[in-house]
């Protein structure tokens, strides 16, 4: 803000305080014109689709409260390790990403605790114990095929291994998407551990095409035919069928069960930020009521919020997808501690 300019002897009462009035409006312009925009940096996934629930509720927000939002996209863990590297001088003021990269934003330091005004309808087991972050989408990990070339989806973990797939099958890399990083943990979840884990992804890259950073990309190529299977999340495929009319979305089986994890959108405030006000209130207008009853039909993903009702179509399509699937929900702490262990040895593994 700049500094008023003294007042003059003489001058009176009356102008001195219409000049120090201007002075205030001004800077007040200026501070208005500063906290203008607010810089999202965000795992994709919510941009997919037509219409999509961002462009949707992020136009919501600018017309309610006049602050624009520039968005920036890419790979989960990618945009974790941007907020990393600009820690000494933040550009963006709120994260959105996929665990564990929250979790590890959160334990480097680089998020700001606040308390959005509907924290009481975001249940304390999803959300930091601190306040770091919060639930923005619920969503699952799912894999996808070309219903159009495959007339049934492999059924189990051991069909994704036959030869007719070889280089017709691909999913995003562990440690740069947080889908591909989804689809290491859930192997080793359903192998039963990380030797029988690692030993299936040994196995598997005969057949994957090769790394994605994004996982979103995969979908087009599926539907293309380019590639047959390729690793995703029910809410942004589900999305994306509105304008890929040959992807379906499966489950693989091991030992008779079909099992997915969470892996939800998760939201923080950045350390920092500079423009940390306009933030907040983004991260408070998602978080809000408006906001989240528009996440079944435009995101086609999960609410976060426990007043928001299951019904619609949109709501018993997502019902269907998930019925019969056992979801197996990670110890994100755990699972934080091992995670450069284990993204360096699968890239041990699959010569990666």
């Amino acid at each position: 803000m700049p500094i008023p300019t003294p007042i003059r002897t003489g001058v009176s009462r009356r102008t001195a305080l219409a000049g120090s009035a201007a002075v205030a409006s001004v800077a007040a312009t200026r501070a208005a014109r500063a906290s203008g925009v607010v810089t999202v940096y965000s795992a994709d996934g919510l941009k997919d689709g037509k219409p999509n629930w961002f462009d949707t509720v992020f136009a919501a927000f600018t017309k309610k409260t006049g602050i624009a939002v520039r968005y920036v996209e890419a790979g989960s863990g990618v945009v974790v390790n941007r907020v990393l590297a600009e820690r000494s001088n933040p550009q963006a003021d709120v994260l959105v990403t996929l665990p564990p990269f929250m979790q590890k934003a959160a334990s480097l330091g680089v998020l700001a605790p606040m308390k959005p005004s509907s924290l009481g309808v975001i249940p304390a087991s999803t959300r930091s114990a601190r306040d770091l972050w919060f639930p923005l989408v619920n969503n699952y990990a799912c894999w996808i095929y070309n219903t159009a070339e495959l007339k049934a989806p492999p059924a189990t973990y051991a069909a994704l291994l036959a030869p007719g797939l070889k280089n017709r099958l691909q999913y995003s890399t562990p440690g740069q998407a947080g889908d591909g990083t989804a689809v290491m943990l859930e192997i080793i979840q359903a192998m039963g551990g990380a030797d029988q884990g690692f030993a299936y992804l040994r196995k598997l890259q005969a057949n994957n095409l090769g790394p994605s950073a994004s996982t979103g990309r995969l979908a087009g190529l599926v539907d293309k035919g380019e590639i047959l299977v390729a690793n995703g999340d029910v809410q942004m495929n589900f999305a994306q069928m509105r304008q890929y009319p040959h992807l379906g979305i499966f489950f693989p089986a091991h030992g008779g069960r079909r099992i997915t994890m969470p892996i939800p959108y998760d939201i923080a405030l950045v350390k920092n930020a500079p423009h940390a006000a306009a933030a907040a209130r983004l991260i408070d207008f998602l978080l809000g009521r408006e906001a989240q009853d528009s996440v079944y039909d435009v995101a086609r993903g999960f609410p976060v919020r426990s007043d928001v009702p299951a019904r619609g179509k949109t709501a018993e399509a997502l019902a269907g997808i998930m019925h019969g699937v056992d979801v197996w929900s990670p110890d994100w702490t755990g699972v934080l501690g091992g995670l450069d262990a284990n993204i360096a040895r699968w890239h041990r593994v699959t010569g990666s």
